[in-house]
């Protein structure tokens, strides 16, 4: 099967990571422990890292070492970190509006790096991207604050890089192997964190230890391993515009599950968000670039 007939399975099976990492807000809302932001990081990236690196029981090579502590520590563990420093001093609407710069990013990276421009299309349906975003999650309320916008900044660059050189470096690991060990990387980067800054937890009831579960099977070791299995198959472009879908489909679950609004403005944003994820596919696809 050629390159151009599997994208867009491939597109599919990516798009389903941030569709999972959308609904961690709700979970993280309803069903965790208040405050403990960086446990929660360290319990949905440690087991998964654990139990993938047990089952595929492959060791990196000597020269892999220093590449794949790299790549856990800008696809994971600093953005993780990161992320929940934006999440406690921005609303979700602010913080999610500077992270959708992250395909902008890529695009400069890649053509900064490897003089390979993006098609216009690509760039201006990433900037269409923020728009949309803006229109769907900022309210004139909006509250801004110095270190939390620039937390999300460095965030979003930490994620960009880590997605740019994930498809850069192309490591010979199997995809499972490669997922494990930076999850594991990950989760030991933030045990410190988590035992210095958040309190220890309390006891647990039944849904909790659910939650955290769910948090670490779906939402670290499925979603993650579709993730970089997508980084391997597709655009770096391609694939970060498809975080994107994160925020749209924790606005849709708040809309259907806890009776959040969605409507006029917000609607309109939501369908330029669609609107522009779509377009990047489309630009970055083997079909448009034999086209073009």
């Amino acid at each position: 099967m050629n390159s151009s007939q599997k994208s867009p399975l491939d597109a599919l099976l990516t798009a389903l990571a941030p569709v999972i990492w959308g609904s961690t807000y709700i979970v993280t809302t309803e069903w965790l422990p208040p405050d403990r932001p960086f446990t929660a990081a360290l319990l949905r990236t440690l087991p998964a890292g654990l139990l993938l690196v047990l089952w595929t029981r492959h060791l990196p090579q000597r020269g892999e070492w220093g590449r794949l502590l790299v790549l856990a520590a800008l696809n994971l563990a600093v953005f993780q970190a990161l992320l929940f420093v934006a999440a406690y001093r921005l609303p979700g609407g602010v913080a999610a509006v500077v992270g959708a710069i992250q395909p902008l990013l890529v695009m400069g990276l890649a053509w900064g790096v490897d003089a390979r421009r993006p098609p216009w299309l690509a760039l201006g349906a990433g900037l269409l991207g923020v728009a949309g975003m803006a229109a769907l999650l900022l309210s004139p309320q909006a509250r801004w604050d110095t270190l939390g916008i620039a937390a999300a900044l460095a965030g979003a660059t930490s994620m960009a890089a880590g997605t740019y050189l994930a498809r850069r470096w192309k490591p010979a690991m199997p995809v499972l192997a490669f997922t494990g060990w930076q999850l594991l990387a990950a989760g030991l980067m933030l045990l410190p964190l988590a035992g210095w800054l958040d309190a220890p937890l309390p006891r647990l009831a039944a849904s909790q230890w659910a939650a955290y579960t769910y948090l670490s099977l779906a939402g670290a070791l499925l979603s993650y391993a579709l993730w970089f299995r997508g980084i391997a198959r597709l655009s770096p472009v391609a694939v970060s515009s498809l975080g994107l879908l994160s925020p749209v489909t924790a606005v849709l679950l708040g809309w259907a599950l806890l009776g959040q609004t969605l409507a006029g403005l917000s609607l309109l944003g939501l369908l330029v968000v669609l609107g522009s994820v779509l377009a990047v596919q489309w630009a970055m696809s083997p079909r448009a670039s034999n086209a073009a």
